[in-house]
């Protein structure tokens, strides 16, 4: 799969993704999925793929809205949701997008709704991404994600240490990539991890500062 390049006007891939926003939304971190989902819909032009992220996006915004209390909110972005998911079909890129149309109907008609069910779960080509799921293209993209919604972490620090990640792939060196895995899928040690992270960046940053003076 092709790696993302942040410096590039292209997203991430779209089914690296998906798995992303997906696991964070199974495990609870609701708005935080619309990140991955988003760096993806960006850039694409109108067709499936722009309707599904799109749908998701809104679906996620509906659910975190509700579970606020903002039921105007809700309201606004579940019935987009549908608007958009009624489009994709019921699998769209091995997404099941029925039960994801479905919540988000009930939510434009009751956002109190969830105060008696809890949101689907997200399910990707038969199974439900959870964080320990992930590949290394979707982890990347859900880490940052999950740094900027939860305390132990800090979004702009996780970006750089995922650009980071995807440039020791291939020349044996893994440690970037290792410890964004772990701040996934090890929530008890999560503020050491990061600690560790952010000192690892600032090192990575300092020789490239160095290097750059040479010139």
């Amino acid at each position: 799969m092709t790696d993302y390049d942040f410096g590039s006007d292209a997203g991430p891939p779209v089914p690296a993704a998906l798995r992303a926003g997906a696991a964070l939304f199974n495990e609870g971190y609701v708005l935080a999925a619309h990140d991955p989902w988003e760096a993806a819909w960006l850039p694409l032009g109108d067709g499936p793929d722009e309707r599904l992220l799109h749908g998701l996006i809104a679906a996620a915004a509906a659910t975190h809205h509700a579970d606020g209390h903002n039921w105007s909110g809700a309201v606004g972005c579940a019935a987009n949701a549908v608007e958009y998911l009624t489009e994709v079909g019921s699998v769209s890129r091995g997404v099941a997008v029925e039960p994801v149309r479905d919540w988000c109907r009930r939510i434009a008609a009751d956002p109190v709704t969830i105060e008696r069910a809890a949101p689907p779960t997200l399910r990707v080509e038969g199974s439900a991404p959870r964080f320990g799921d992930l590949d290394l293209p979707a982890a990347l993209l859900a880490a940052p994600a999950l740094a900027g919604a939860v305390a132990p972490g800090d979004e702009d620090t996780f970006e750089t240490a995922a650009a980071l990640a995807r440039e020791e792939r291939g020349t044996g060196r893994t440690t970037f990539a290792e410890l964004l895995l772990a701040f996934l899928r090890t929530p008890d040690t999560r503020r050491q991890v990061a600690a560790r992270l952010a000192d690892h960046v600032e090192l990575a940053e300092r020789k490239r500062r160095d290097v750059d003076g040479l010139f």
